[in-house]
């Protein structure tokens, strides 16, 4: 079949119901404002250890029990393993020492356990084998999982007495308790806490109670974080009600496990409306989630929910939906995380973000016109820096998110639409990496096609100079995007504690790559704007 023929067979209807179905995805961040995403096996094993006499106990226990994967491991493959198994092994040894069983069995926990010892202490196969992703706080929490497995195995249930004293389970090469032992000593000085620590407070165990240096949100919660609030609170007698609450909601809006971070309202509801104002879905947004949306940006920008520290990439892309929405704020509160050659995520951030930069790069780029040459400098730096972290290959990777496609996607739209003419080239290289990687059925995925994925991949091949093998990928990517929406079954891919699948931005990206791919199989390809080219030419 020839390539015309493809496209216009792939070619969607002239409105196959994008504009409607991002109409209810935005009605959608006022029912639910606290945000939706998936639950945590990492978090709900904190909960289920720290904090038993929640509602819903025996549903967590069942829930990690029916999420167990068949070689005894919890979460994501690889190393992403490493943290849920070590907090659902911790929190399962803690209910069977403690728990009558009621609503589980002892049986079932107690094979669940043994399987994921088995795993753990595989000298070959385990999940401390592998490289340890970029995940936050992935180095107070290791090793304290590991110490607390560790004291739960000193006298272990009498079906699980081949573990008894084998010691704490290995730690991944080159980590070890330093920074944990840091912490542990910050609590004990009495002097405050980092905003950013409280997300992981559980890493202090019994220290967390009541600590008196960490004060809870208005609604209740401490660092965003169902188990640093159960931590934190200790127990249920003199818990202060707010927090006892705000867990009990975590636990309502899941039906008794819980996520790793609530709530998420202005991450939602910043990047939903960027993600279709960006390709041209017509949107009707509420007055009131504008007016929230303004409200969140502070002199320090705006953090993801109460209870987490303000950071750059949410800052930038509320920037980025208000501007495209027609309620553009000055962009002067971006000016902390500048650090002089790029941005960072929050101050004091180890390491650096390509998403972070790109989000920066298109919230300076809409706005360019009333930065004046200062603003055109900055674009000129971040382009580079951006440039400069592309890989051989084409890809570019980051750490809020397990696949190279976010992070390409991100890259290849901020240089397309902001970065001049000498970024070109960067793009023309995504998209080849793009097509050289796409799957067979037309998706593309890091372990194997996913909805999300595929729109990222889809979105970036749109960015590409048309030929009539971008094209065929093209119409094959749609087609098959199509069934993988209907299945509506990702995986978690984003950065927490552990991997996480923010239901919301996802559908939203779906919805955007369909519209734009939509676009140009009808011929009517975006052309997007590039305020850039004749100030940095």
């Amino acid at each position: 079949m020839s390539t015309e023929a493809l496209a216009r067979d792939a070619a969607p209807p002239e409105d196959p119901g994008y504009a409607m179905a991002a109409g209810e995805l935005v009605a959608g961040l006022t029912v639910r404002p606290a945000g939706r995403t998936s639950a945590s096996p990492y978090e709900t094993g904190r909960v289920v250890s720290l904090a038993p006499w929640l509602p819903q106990h025996a549903e967590r226990i069942r829930f990690l029990l029916a999420g167990q994967r068949p070689d005894g491991g919890w979460g994501g493959p690889e190393g992403y393993a490493l943290v849920p198994t070590l907090s659902a092994v911790e929190g399962l040894l803690a209910a069977l020492e403690r728990d009558a069983p009621v609503g589980w069995s002892r049986d079932g926990v107690r094979n669940a356990v043994g399987r994921a010892l088995r795993l753990l202490y595989d000298p070959a196969a385990g999940p401390a084998t592998y490289p340890v992703p970029d995940l936050p706080a992935a180095d107070l929490i290791v090793p304290a999982l590991v110490e607390r497995i560790a004291d739960r195995l000193a006298e272990p249930p009498a079906a699980l007495a081949e573990w008894r004293a084998v010691g704490p389970p290995p730690l991944p090469a080159g980590m070890d308790s330093q920074r944990l032992d840091r912490v542990r000593l910050l609590a004990r000085s009495g002097r405050p806490m980092p905003p950013k620590l409280l997300h992981a407070l559980e890493v202090l165990g019994p220290a967390a109670r009541r600590l008196p240096t960490v004060t809870p949100t208005g609604s209740g919660a401490v660092g965003a974080s169902p188990a640093a609030t159960a931590a934190w609170l200790g127990g249920l007698d003199g818990s202060p009600p707010a927090s006892v609450d705000y867990l009990r909601r975590a636990i309502v809006d899941h039906g008794g496990p819980v996520p790793c971070a609530t709530p998420i309202t202005v991450f939602e509801r910043s990047w939903v409306l960027a993600t279709l104002a960006r390709v041209g879905v017509p949107l009707s947004v509420p007055a009131g989630i504008l007016a929230e949306l303004r409200a969140a940006l502070g002199p320090d920008g705006a953090a993801t929910g109460p209870g987490l520290p303000t950071d750059a990439d949410t800052t930038a892309v509320t920037l980025y939906a208000l501007a495209r929405l027609g309620r553009p704020v000055d962009p002067g509160c971006l000016a902390g995380y500048d650090t002089g050659e790029h941005f960072c995520t929050w101050q004091g951030e180890n390491g650096a973000s390509v998403t972070t930069n790109a989000h920066v790069l298109e919230a300076l780029g809409r706005q360019l016109g009333d930065g004046g040459p200062r603003a055109a400098a900055v674009v000129r730096r971040l382009t580079g820096w951006l440039l400069d972290r592309q890989q051989a290959d084409g890809r570019w990777s980051d750490r809020w998110h397990a696949s190279p496609y976010y992070a390409t996607c991100c890259a290849v739209l901020a240089l397309r639409d902001h970065g001049g003419p000498w970024a070109r080239p960067a793009v023309e290289r995504a998209v080849g990496w793009v097509l050289d990687s796409q799957q067979p059925d037309g998706s593309w995925g890091r372990w194997a096609g996913t909805a999300e994925e595929t729109a990222y991949g889809l979105l970036v091949l749109l960015a590409g100079r048309p030929s009539p093998s971008l094209d065929a990928a093209v119409a094959a990517a749609a087609g098959r995007l199509s069934v993988l929406d209907g299945e509506r079954d990702c995986p978690p891919l984003w950065h927490d504690k552990d991997l996480y699948h923010p239901g919301q931005i996802v559908r939203a990206a779906v919805i955007a790559a369909r519209k734009a791919a939509g676009d140009r199989l009808r011929g009517g390809a975006h052309t997007p704007t590039d305020p850039w080219s004749a100030l940095l030419e």
